[in-house]
């Protein structure tokens, strides 16, 4: 697609660009045309690791993290089609998973809705603090990094610096949810130009936004809360 029939589609959209906004994400991925996004960064609140772990008697912040609005792996599946469906030739999901949805495949079944997505690298994010486990305790959340057909990196990911274990501090105060800022922005760089469309239907703490409006991309997301 050229540029300035990129802009003139972005100039289009009937949801606001580079702000927060309360919206059902499901609604939000609905008012986005097809093939437009660059990037789709997802991070869905996942209900099976919760339950696992049994979070929300352990402390304020995992208390406050068990009461966000949780998604069934139906819900997180046609997520990913409809980012399939928004995403132009070429662009990325990010989709962020916790390790009980990477150690039981979780992340394929959800795949298989996007036969046109293919993931192409997994990035582990090293949180640099000891969370909760009943056996194994916390310390990561895993990346799943997918690209649209066709399949291609060269030219299109240009930071070759971005290591596959990814050590930063989680800042938990910004949200319970929250994904490093550091990383975002990086991987958000690696994959877009400046003015590209970078859709994030599952904001949080709209770390995403905070990428995009440092790097010059366009940012359309929102969340329930």
């Amino acid at each position: 697609m050229r540029a300035n029939a990129a802009s003139k589609r972005l100039l289009s959209l009937s949801v606001p660009r580079n702000a927060r906004q309360k919206i059902d994400g499901v609604l939000l991925l609905a008012a986005i045309p097809d093939r437009l996004a660059a990037v789709v960064v997802l991070d869905p609140q996942y209900r099976t690791g919760l339950d696992q772990l049994k979070f929300g008697n352990e402390g304020a912040r995992q208390k406050a993290r068990y009461r966000l609005p949780q998604m069934l792996d139906d819900d997180i599946a046609f997520f990913v089609e409809e980012s399939a469906r928004v995403l132009r030739p070429s662009g990325h999901l990010i989709l962020w998973l916790d390790k009980f949805s990477i150690g039981s495949g979780t992340h394929l079944r959800y795949m298989r809705r996007a036969p046109e997505l293919k993931v192409v690298d997994l990035i582990c994010w090293n949180k640099m603090s000891v969370g909760m486990g009943r056996r194994a305790r916390c310390v990561s959340e895993y990346a799943v990094v997918a690209q649209k057909v066709p399949v291609k990196a060269k030219g299109v990911w240009t930071d070759h610096r971005i290591p596959d274990c990814w050590p930063e501090a989680k800042n938990g105060d910004l949200h319970p949810h929250a994904k490093p800022h550091v990383l975002t922005d990086r991987l958000i760089r690696a994959v877009t130009k400046r003015g590209d469309l970078v859709v994030d239907p599952c904001a949080g703490g709209y770390g995403v936004l905070t990428a995009c409006l440092a790097s010059g991309r366009e940012f359309v997301g929102g969340d329930l809360i």
